[in-house]
């Protein structure tokens, strides 16, 4: 009934926009579903490290050290800006060649990974929302650590199910889609919405 509750309660937060949508609806319109599923792969990789962390008892740091709060706070919000800034200088160059694809393609897999990874271990947010959900769904006398990374487990695999399904969504109606200027408001909208996003965690308290 726990590990139920926890799926109900993990798949309202999955399926909650965010940053790491957006990251993803970015990425994917830019290069295709390749580079949606990458992104993907860093933003599970940072839940993993948030689970990791908020098991080991080190998350309570940002909860009660206002600074170290601050600190990853504007190094993430100040993230997000740069990359919807990059979105938004994109578009109004309209260096947006064939659909999906920025000429010339400016991002590796591996920084495509980072980007996503970066998005989420850099949102304090996320750490807190570890903290204190998930000993919520472990009972007393379950190991902490194993109980924490299987919860974590059920999220990220939400996740990758989800950001994927996006992804390919996405990169579907893409193909319907052949008007340079459609293209280049697409980049645009994502691009604000992503300096929004980093706006609002820059002001958001703990």
């Amino acid at each position: 009934m726990t590990i139920l509750a926890f799926i109900v309660a993990a798949a309202l937060l999955t399926l909650s926009p965010g940053p790491d949508t957006m990251l993803v609806l970015r990425n994917t319109l830019r290069g295709g579903r390749g580079d949606g599923w990458r992104t993907t792969l860093g933003i599970s990789s940072g839940l993993l490290v948030h689970a990791t962390l908020s098991s080991a008892g080190l998350s309570i740091i940002l909860v009660r050290s206002a600074t170290a709060f601050s600190i990853v706070k504007l190094l993430g919000a100040g993230y997000l800006i740069w990359l919807g800034a990059k979105s938004l200088g994109s578009a109004m160059r309209g260096d947006v060649g064939a659909w999906g694809r920025t000429t010339p393609h400016p991002h590796a897999p591996t920084s495509l990974f980072y980007q996503g990874f970066l998005t989420n271990v850099l949102n304090p947010k996320v750490a807190v929302f570890y903290l204190a959900f998930l000993p919520q769904f472990i009972a007393p006398g379950e190991p902490v650590l194993a109980k924490s990374l299987l919860l974590a487990s059920i999220h990220i695999g939400m996740g990758l199910v989800w950001l994927s399904m996006v992804s390919a969504a996405v990169d579907r109606a893409q193909r319907f889609v052949t008007s340079g200027r459609v293209r280049r408001w697409l980049d645009a909208v994502c691009g604000a919405v992503l300096v929004g996003l980093g706006l609002k965690l820059a002001l958001a308290r703990r």
